[in-house]
């Protein structure tokens, strides 16, 4: 039986980039995984292979004599507590890597479809003032503030948002799990979404085991992003403070005027009762209490310590709710949403018309029939 080369130190190392602080989390399956990293014996080349699959690392990585270092392909503007947050896991990683090479697929397909570059990507920067920002982002989504007021729910609402979104060349993503693998959810608390700003593609990323909400107001924060013309990885906040870089305080606060224009909250009748004020107003927007608390305080209707009283209160009430479950329901549906429908269907055309091999469309689109790639095409509008 071969056993396999492989430093203890890799070993250890791999089960700590997966989040797995303890071995013994992993002993059902790998029952001598202590006297492995204890350098007292060695997995067989099997053994390494269902290793590697359980902590999400590429193999060949577990033979190298010192850990590969895995900087995050983009700016990362995260922070907890003035702190920057831990190193990225393979969920966030691999997700990174998929949307980074849709990406550029799009790219390359929109040049030489001569799809006209999005003129808004960079259009701004951080002295720009929030209110117009968000005013010129309005405009060109055609953002109806009443048309979301009126869908029922906040995923109608989400829905409303990104079709507007899609419809001025933006590819948005929404998923919380690592590509179709419902095994590996994805953790809100590490990233709520990111932003891949490109001119010719576009991209936004939401992290869908959010809350909703939650994905209402990230995805106006990854926006702003793309008009700043700027890659981040965030952790999109209805309040902005010092320890923030200058760039998440601006979209923070862009997202916050597109979403709740402080112009109408002003004209909200006077504020008697929090308590029912803000699930009405949470409803009528489609975003968090917590947005509504922040945008009520902007507009003077509350002072500070009413706003820190509240906000306190609200968040230990939120934070015992569920986040969202990883999107289940129609596949096909499902589909589109974490794919983007304008890249699928841009797929699926390219295919059909012989410039992209069956191969490749498949494993972007994460298919492997013919007849499910003709069905999430005929979902996606095209038609043969």
């Amino acid at each position: 039986m071969t056993r396999a080369n492989v430093r203890p130190e890799m070993l250890r190392w791999a089960r700590e980039r997966a989040g797995i602080e303890d071995p013994s989390a992993l002993s059902r399956r790998f029952p001598k995984l202590a006297t492995w990293e204890a350098g007292d014996a060695q997995p067989t080349l099997r053994q390494l292979d269902e290793f590697a699959r359980a902590v999400h690392v590429p193999v060949g990585y577990l033979f190298l004599p010192t850990p590969p270092d895995e900087p995050l392909p983009i700016p990362d503007f995260r922070t907890i507590d003035s702190r920057r947050v831990r190193r990225p896991s393979p969920d966030l990683l691999d997700t990174l890597y998929a949307c980074q090479e849709r990406q550029a697929w799009y790219r390359e397909y929109a040049q030489i479809s001569r799809v006209a570059p999005a003129a808004f990507v960079g259009s701004f920067d951080v002295n720009t003032p929030p209110v117009r920002a968000a005013a010129v982002i309005r405009d060109a989504l055609a953002f109806d503030l009443e048309a979301r007021a009126n869908c029922s729910t906040w995923t109608d609402a989400l829905r409303l948002f990104i079709r507007q979104a899609d419809a001025i060349g933006i590819l948005v993503m929404v998923n919380g799990v690592v590509l179709s693998n419902n095994r590996r959810r994805l953790d809100p608390d590490e990233f709520r979404g990111f932003a891949l700003a490109d001119a010719h593609a576009p991209l936004v990323f939401i992290n869908g085991a959010d809350t909703k909400a939650a994905q209402m107001f990230t995805l106006a924060h990854e926006l702003a992003h793309l008009w700043l013309g700027v890659s981040a990885l965030s952790n999109a906040a209805a309040v902005s403070h010092d320890r923030y870089r200058q760039e998440e305080s601006w979209c923070n606060q862009v997202a916050a005027e597109l979403l709740v224009p402080l112009e109408v909250v002003r004209r909200e009748p006077a504020i008697d009762d929090i308590d029912e004020a803000l699930p009405r107003l949470a409803r009528r927007f489609k975003v968090s209490t917590l947005v509504v608390l922040r945008r009520l305080f902007d507009a003077g209707r509350l002072t500070r310590e009413e706003l820190d009283d509240a906000w306190e209160a609200e968040h230990r009430r939120l934070m015992t709710q569920v986040r969202t479950r990883a999107e289940g329901g129609d596949f096909y549906l499902t589909s589109l949403v974490r794919l983007s429908r304008r890249f699928a269907r841009a797929v699926i055309e390219n295919t059909l018309e012989g410039h992209t091999l069956y191969r490749d469309a498949f494993r972007m689109l994460g298919v492997s029939k013919l007849s499910t790639f003709r069905q999430m095409g005929h979902e996606a509008g095209v038609g043969w």
